[in-house]
């Protein structure tokens, strides 16, 4: 039978991808992305500034970004180490698509890809191609830098996943294929380029939650409902295996969140179900839909603790802009 023998919780921002020299540079984007307040209201980037703790403006001196970048790096190397000695035969990747898999002519909820292998390619972002070109430098480096290449997915455990959760009454969309000249999304790319070992690629089973783009945004108690549903299906797998599952992105951003950020760790290290299912959906816009990828892990790995987790606070302007980097694993 196979087993979840381990979760694993990391974030994707650019800034982790950043140089020191860099980190400074992220006030240009922000006066131009869009925001969401701590309530969810759409608002600019003023308007966060005029509003933003005084406190902010210290924290983002560039001595003190790079104390937390390397804080958070830290914990990146971590999670490698950990997923290099699982010893696993497959990891499932909890992630969110950016228009790039899935475009406005057909947006599912779920989704699962079933290819034997899956490409990562240097491509320019289309959400982001408005924003300065070393921003789109820096988010490329999510992808291969060199020559395209295709990592092993783990497609016989990929159809079963498809299989149980339709029984389970999850419906799926599936791919087996991307589209000619296209690679990954971020969030599965990420993971292959700075989680795995180059040289010791763990097959994956990229699994899609529309977290970002309405009306078809699953809400957290399907989310968690989803997680319960794949480690049972994983359990149903013929196969002796072990199995990792890992999600993608988070915590908050682009405004930094650190009170609702450290209440959902907290959620998923006591296993709080009831507060998971429950999170309000009007902090759950932008950046920070990306946390429903955690409440999918959290249900999934129910049946591990989480043992060890780093919180990084990633302001990097004086309007308190960023991300809630986060990282944990279960065993």
């Amino acid at each position: 039978m196979a087993t979840i023998a381990l979760g694993l919780g990391t974030s994707h921002t650019p800034m982790l991808l950043a140089s020191d020299e860099t980190l400074t540079r992220f006030i240009e984007t922000d006066r131009l992305i869009k925001h969401h307040d701590r309530e969810g209201r759409q608002v600019t980037y003023g308007e966060l500034l005029e509003d933003a703790d005084p406190r902010v403006a210290n924290m983002v001196a560039p001595a003190q970004l790079v104390e937390r970048q390397n804080k958070a790096r830290a914990a990146v190397q971590r999670l490698r180490k950990v997923l290099d000695g699982a010893r696993l035969d497959a990891l499932i990747v909890f992630g969110d698509d950016q228009n790039e898999s899935y475009l406005e002519d057909c947006r599912p909820a779920f989704a699962i890809y079933y290819g034997d292998t899956i490409r990562n390619d240097t491509k320019q972002h289309r959400t982001y191609s408005h924003l300065p070109e070393w921003y789109i430098k820096n988010r490329a480096a999510f992808f291969e830098r060199d020559q395209p290449r295709d990592y092993p997915v783990d497609g016989k455990l990929a159809l079963h996943l498809i299989e149980s959760l339709m029984d389970a009454e999850f419906d799926l969309a599936a791919s087996k294929s991307l589209r000619p000249g296209e690679g990954e999304g971020h969030a599965i790319a990420y993971v292959h380029r700075h989680v795995m070992s180059a040289d010791r690629p763990v097959p994956a089973v990229p699994l899609f939650i529309n977290t970002y783009y309405p009306p078809s945004q699953p809400r957290p108690q399907r989310c968690y409902r989803l997680g319960q549903a794949v480690r049972l299906a994983v359990e149903s797998y013929p196969e002796d295996i072990r199995v990792g599952v890992l999600a993608s992105g988070g915590l908050s951003h682009f405004l930094v969140d650190e009170e609702f950020d450290r209440a959902i760790l907290k959620a998923c290290a006591d296993k709080d179900v009831a507060f998971l299912q429950r999170l309000p959906r009007n902090k759950l816009k932008g950046g920070s839909s990306e946390i429903l990828n955690w409440v999918a892990l959290a249900g999934a790995t129910e049946h591990l603790d989480m043992n060890w987790f780093e919180y990084v606070p990633g302001y990097r302007t004086p309007a308190g802009t960023g991300t809630g980097m986060s990282f944990a694993t279960w065993a």
